[in-house]
């Protein structure tokens, strides 16, 4: 192919010796939502850059990319050598399943706010300081120092003036290092950065933006610093990421929750959907609130008939997913927790939700879901 040695492999969308002019990934045009996506017909430009790269430079605006694990820490590693403020996001939703559990080992002394969005979803009488504790606490445990937290919304566009103003305060002579998982809301909050801090416009050229190593987007700031928007990382043990698409939407919540409160006796099942199911085994009855996605809908049985109930039933009655969907899930692994009296708990579910134990009797409960995804019991969110 001529221009410059570009060539597309047949059949396989790779682009050999030919990198972002943007930001020095490798190119490829196969995977859309992968680092160095580029359409085909593209690479006969003069100056090649990947899609992210072309969307910051002609609508300012970050569209989301992922890397496996192992990749991304080893790219938040870098990290801990550079000046840097670090805004790790994540989502009030799926906290657990979303922050990054010991990011001081990987940045170092470099001061970090913690931006924790989707605050929308929680009840509208949300007690805010009590949750502001809470993310504090939970990230303490998690081996995360933060300079500030901040509640905020991406899609109701609240909390960012005050993310802002904390930037503005912490930043000093630092470049701004954006981090966190999968869905988010990481593109929105690299957006409205772009939109506040930098100066690029239509007219922009290619070699404003500084090479950088794989798929790293520096954006250069007024200053000569740069808002460095890294990839989302893959959690395998949050529900979102194994899902397929169109049950995406019906485990993540895109309205308030409404929680859902059953009294259950001993030896009783909840299903949502054909996602999960939750068991209450022994203790005396009681009640439990369910803060889950609204389409996933509750189903409430008897312990001893749930797994033919799941058998029989599971992507049909007990649905989303479809049985289409459903088989290609892992096999479902049970995890049991014995809840102490006069405790207030919850029991986590990453990307599906919780179940608070509301009960001060003490229960034994258990969860069941796909292998792989992560279970916990956390202090009460509210």
């Amino acid at each position: 192919m001529a221009g410059g040695g570009k060539e597309v492999r047949e059949g396989q969308g790779v682009l050999n010796a030919e990198r972002c002019s943007g930001c020095g990934i490798k190119l490829q045009s196969e995977h859309k939502d992968q680092p160095g996506y580029i359409p085909a017909q593209a690479v006969q430009k003069e100056i090649v850059i990947c899609q992210r790269c072309f969307r910051i430079k002609n609508y300012n605006e970050s569209s989301s990319i992922t890397v496996e694990q192992d990749e991304f820490l080893r790219l938040l590693s870098q990290i801990g050598g550079k000046e840097a403020l670090v805004i790790h996001i994540v989502d009030i939703f799926d906290f657990q399943g979303s922050v990054i559990s010991g990011l001081q080992r990987f940045v170092g002394n470099n001061p970090v706010l913690l931006a924790v969005n989707k605050i929308d979803l929680l009840p509208k009488v949300t007690n805010w300081n009590k949750v502001r504790n809470w993310v504090q606490k939970e990230a303490k445990d998690a081996g995360i120092k933060v300079e500030d937290i901040i509640l905020c919304s991406a899609k109701q566009n609240s909390g960012f003036d005050r993310l802002l103003d904390a930037v503005a305060e912490y930043r000093g002579n630092r470049d701004v290092y954006v981090v966190g998982a999968t869905n988010v809301g990481k593109s929105t909050l690299i957006n409205r950065l772009i939109r506040d801090y930098s100066d690029l416009d239509q007219e922009l050229t290619v070699s404003r933006y500084p090479g950088t190593t794989l798929d790293m987007v520096h954006i250069p700031l007024d200053d000569g610093h740069s808002i460095i928007d890294t990839p989302g990382i893959m959690y395998p043990s949050r529900y979102s990421e194994l899902v397929s698409p169109e049950d995406l939407g019906a485990i993540l919540p895109d309205k308030p929750l409404k929680p859902a409160v059953y009294q259950l006796n001993e030896g009783q099942s909840l299903f949502f959907g054909g996602f999960g199911r939750f068991d209450f085994i022994q203790g005396e009855r009681q009640s439990f609130t369910c803060f889950v996605s609204g389409r996933a809908p509750i189903h409430r049985t008897k312990l001893e008939k749930a797994d033919e109930l799941f058998r029989t039933h599971g992507g049909e009655l007990l649905a989303p997913p479809a049985r289409v969907n459903l088989e290609k899930l892992p096999a479902w692994t049970r995890h049991e927790f014995r809840i102490p009296k006069n405790s207030r708990l919850d029991v986590f579910i990453s990307g599906l939700g919780w179940i608070k134990i509301n009960g001060e009797t003490g229960a034994v409960v258990a969860a069941h879901v796909p292998k792989g995804i992560k279970v916990m019991v956390r202090p009460s969110l509210i």
